[in-house]
C-alpha cells in the first residue's frame, strides 16, 4: 500500500502507509472502491500480472508510448517508453467526479476558445496575454487553419488533462491540474 492510496483509509487515528510513523496494518476499504476490493480480492497475482502484460502489449502495438528526449536505444533510435499505468483504476465517489466533470468541461471548453481565438482574431496574442511568438513559432502551430471554422468550434477532439490530489493524512486533497495535453 502506499502512502496516499486511494482505496484504503486508516484505521482511527493511524498514519496511512506502511513506515509512516505509527502504521496500523488494520485499514478499511474506502466505501466507493468496496464492489471493486471485493473483485480484486478473488484474482489470483498470476492472473493480474497476465492482464499487465496483456495491456503492455496492446500499448506498444498500438503506440501508447512517449519519447525520452535524449536516450537512445541500442540501435540508436530514440527511446519510446509505455505511458505509466495502474491496473488498479482510481475510482471517484459521485460528489468529487461531479465537480472534477464540471470543472474538466469548463477547462477543455476554455483550451477551444483560446484555439479559435488564435487561429481567428488573436486578441489573446494582441492584448499581449501569451506572446506572440510563443504560439506563431510554434511547431504545433498550423497557419493553414487561420479563418478556418471546425464543426463547433471543437479544435482538440483529446483532451489528456492531467490531474493530480494533494494528500492529507486522512486521503482528502484538493485536486490540481499538472498539465493539458491536447490532440
Amino acid at each position: 500500500m502506499h502512502p496516499f492510496d486511494e482505496m484504503y483509509v486508516p484505521a482511527a487515528g493511524q498514519p496511512l502507509g506502511p513506515g509512516a510513523k505509527g502504521y496500523d496494518s488494520r485499514v478499511t476499504v474506502r466505501d466507493h472502491y468496496r464492489g471493486y476490493a471485493d473483485w480484486l480480492a478473488l484474482q489470483s497475482k498470476e492472473l493480474m500480472a497476465e492482464r499487465r502484460e496483456e495491456a503492455e502489449m496492446i500499448f506498444r502495438r498500438v503506440g501508447i508510448t512517449f519519447a525520452v528526449y535524449g536516450a537512445k536505444d541500442e540501435d540508436g533510435s530514440g527511446t519510446e517508453r509505455l505511458i505509466p499505468f495502474d491496473l488498479i483504476p482510481r475510482i471517484f465517489p459521485t460528489a468529487e467526479w461531479d465537480m472534477l466533470e464540471r470543472g474538466l468541461t469548463q477547462r477543455v471548453t476554455a483550451l477551444n476558445r483560446f484555439l479559435h481565438d488564435v487561429y481567428h482574431d488573436q486578441e489573446i496574442l494582441k492584448a499581449g496575454v501569451v506572446p506572440r511568438d510563443q504560439v506563431l513559432r510554434n511547431s504545433q502551430y498550423r497557419p493553414e487553419m487561420q479563418g478556418v471554422d471546425v464543426p463547433g468550434e471543437v479544435y482538440s477532439h483529446i483532451s489528456g488533462i492531467d490531474i493530480v490530489r494533494s494528500g492529507n493524512a486522512d486521503g482528502s486533497g484538493e485536486y490540481y491540474v499538472l498539465e493539458d495535453n491536447l490532440r
